[in-house]
């Protein structure tokens, strides 16, 4: 075992340190984090526009109508969120270089426009809102990492205007940008000339068809989400924030899926995905926190003996309600304690076997694309995320059982420890 531990630390933990270093990932998992607060405001009114029952208790045109007048509020973030994620993401990069960070996010946001399509249905100088969603993200994303660090190595350059002393802060700023924004944007525009001659017309097509769409299937298959999760955890084990090293490389492909299931669920048609963001936040990694602690918690209440146990559960009871589960990682503790290292890395996985079968048969429904805020208690998540279904929640309650019954002879044999090493020293 402690071969086998060594030979993670030395193969995982220079990787991870990597990850977390690189400028490109922390300002994707950044972006995301900015759109985070847009996205949850859409998604809470995704739910109330479709509170269960309701479209009985009303009439036909009144349901209509409610829905009609709180559309808006999902139309206007989760519709267009990779706008958001493209701010973020230019903000973050430029900010990173510290330069004027604003910039780098508007370069990074104009320079996704003109890359993308502004024709539908005949229409031209309008732009589909699809692109603008889940359609357009992995061309955002790359468009904003070139954005950025071309905008940010003119300015280097030192290929700015610059004011005499006495105009205006603001005013010496903007014309300060607007030689490096100016060649940044052009280098986009070129690109789309290109574009226009090739078969795919637009860079955005030959975005979606070569990569998104490929990585997108990869992604929502079950091996590639056991993999996943096995490295966050793995990560945990660690001392290393596995959701934030994993998310900034697989959340361009998770959100993508949400927001599909996301359109299906408000049109009422079939739910393309099982695997999405919310797969992931609500029914495995962040079910009472990482690693589904909370049933660990529970499991102290019922089989606790030692003092140090009881305390434990105390302590971590309150914040583990709401998914946070720090007191648990590192009071029980779980990082490189050996005892924990087979639960810790099965619970998980035998979860997400049996969450995406479950889904997968029709028993439960897979998520609806509803963004759920990562503090909603168990069992209420669970019934959110799969839009307003009483299955979610009651699936999440069974999981939790299946984790505490993985852990229940490792935690017996930690929990033995402690109340034996408590007896000796009572003695003493």
């Amino acid at each position: 075992m402690n071969k086998f531990m060594e030979m993670l630390e030395n193969v995982l933990l220079p990787i991870a340190d990597k990850l977390n270093n690189n400028r490109y990932l922390t300002a994707l998992r950044d972006g995301f984090m900015v759109a985070l607060p847009l996205i949850i405001f859409g998604s809470i009114f995704v739910v109330i526009a479709n509170l269960p029952f309701l479209d009985r208790v009303i009439s036909e045109d009144a349901f209509a109508a409610y829905q009609s007048a709180l559309g808006p509020a999902s139309a206007a973030t989760l519709s267009i969120m990779g706008m958001f994620v493209i701010i973020g993401i230019g903000y973050k990069l430029t900010e990173h270089y510290e330069n004027e960070a604003i910039y780098g996010g508007v370069v990074a946001l104009t320079a996704f426009l003109i890359l993308t399509p502004q024709v539908l249905e005949g229409l031209t100088g309008v732009i589909p809102t699809a692109s603008l969603g889940a359609q357009g993200m992995f061309l955002g994303i790359f468009t904003a990492f070139i954005a950025a660090e071309l905008y940010n190595f003119f300015v280097r350059k030192d290929w700015t205007i610059k004011m005499p002393a006495g105009v205006p802060q603001a005013v010496s700023r903007s014309f300060s940008a607007l030689i490096p924004i100016t060649l940044t944007l052009s280098f986009f525009l070129i690109i789309r000339i290109i574009f226009s001659y090739t078969g795919f017309d637009t860079v955005q097509n030959f975005i979606y068809t070569i990569i998104q769409q490929p990585l997108t299937q990869l992604g929502s298959g079950l091996p590639a989400t056991i993999v996943a999760v096995l490295l966050i955890q793995v990560f945990w084990f660690f001392g290393l924030h596995g959701q934030i090293i994993v998310n900034s490389v697989f959340d361009p492909i998770w959100y993508t899926l949400n927001e599909q299931n996301l359109s299906a669920f408000q049109a009422g048609t079939e739910l393309p995905n099982i695997v999405t963001k919310q797969f992931i936040d609500s029914f495995i990694v962040g079910m009472g926190g990482s690693g589904m602690t909370l049933a660990v918690i529970i499991l102290i209440f019922i089989i606790g003996r030692s003092r140090q146990m009881k305390e434990l559960g105390k302590l971590g009871a309150p914040a583990g309600i709401f998914n946070v589960n720090e007191p648990i990682i590192f009071g029980l503790p779980i990082i490189m304690n050996p005892l924990i290292i087979i639960p810790w890395l099965l619970a998980p996985v035998v979860v997400t076997i049996i969450t995406y079968f479950a889904m997968a048969t029709g028993l439960v429904p897979p998520p609806a694309g509803v963004i759920v805020p990562w503090t909603t208690p168990v069992v209420l998540n669970g019934f959110l995320a799969t839009g307003n279904a009483w299955q979610g929640g009651l699936l999440q309650a069974v999981n939790l059982v299946v984790v505490m019954m993985i852990w229940w002879p490792f935690l017996k044999i930690m929990d033995k420890s402690y109340y034996e090493k408590e007896k000796v020293a009572k003695k003493s």
